[in-house]
Parts: structure tokens; C-alpha cells; sequence
């Protein structure tokens, strides 16, 4: 399960969030989001990580959702897919609101 961890300090590290992590199950992977692509390779105060089951996932968000972590109250829910495999978002995540003004500026055209 990939876990979403926002809301943090932009000194935290993969090793600090592992350990925030590791009580609830096997961590797989860690990950903090950096501007590498633009060239700073600054922290961008949030990542993933990945646990080995959605059991432990779902443990692990109610027990770290809210916590304060280097005196920040991190948000921790479960991440959603970007796309399916064909490069489209599901039709189920897509926000209601959002497809009625879709369909509104094609009726304009």
C-alpha cells in the first residue's frame, strides 16, 4: 500500500519517517519529495511510503494521521493512483462537480 505523508518539515528524512513507519509493518520503500528537476534539490515537505500490506497501511494511517513530527502535524491518508495503464484518470475519481462543467464548455463549442 502506498501511503501519502504531507505537511512535513522540510528537514525530515527518509530514515526519520521509516522509523515513524516501521511499529505498524514492513516498510518498503520511502520517498521525499524534492525539486530535482528544477535544479534546487530542495525538500518539498512531503512523500510516500510504501507499506508491504494494506492491513498494515491502513494501521499505520490511523496511527500516524495527526501525529506531530518536528513540531509539524503531518497528514497521512493513502495515496491515489495517477492513472490508469491507458494514461486516463478513473471515471470514479474524477470529482462530480468538475465533469458537469466539462460536459458545460462542450455544449458551448
Amino acid at each position: 500500500m502506498n501511503i501519502y505523508v504531507g505537511n512535513l518539515a522540510m528537514e525530515t528524512t527518509a530514515d526519520e519517517l521509516r522509523k515513524e513507519f516501521t511499529p505498524f509493518g514492513a516498510v518498503l520503500s520511502v520517498t521525499i519529495m524534492n525539486d530535482k528537476y528544477i535544479g534546487s534539490g530542495q525538500p518539498r515537505a512531503y512523500g510516500y511510503v510504501e507499506m508491504a500490506s494494506k492491513s498494515e497501511g491502513t494501521v499505520a494511517i490511523a496511527g500516524l494521521g495527526g501525529r506531530i513530527l518536528r513540531d509539524r502535524i503531518v497528514s497521512v491518508v493513502e495515496a491515489l493512483p495517477l492513472s490508469d495503464k491507458a494514461g486516463k484518470v478513473p471515471t470514479d475519481k474524477i470529482n462530480p462537480l468538475k465533469r458537469r462543467g466539462e460536459r458545460k464548455r462542450q455544449n458551448v463549442n
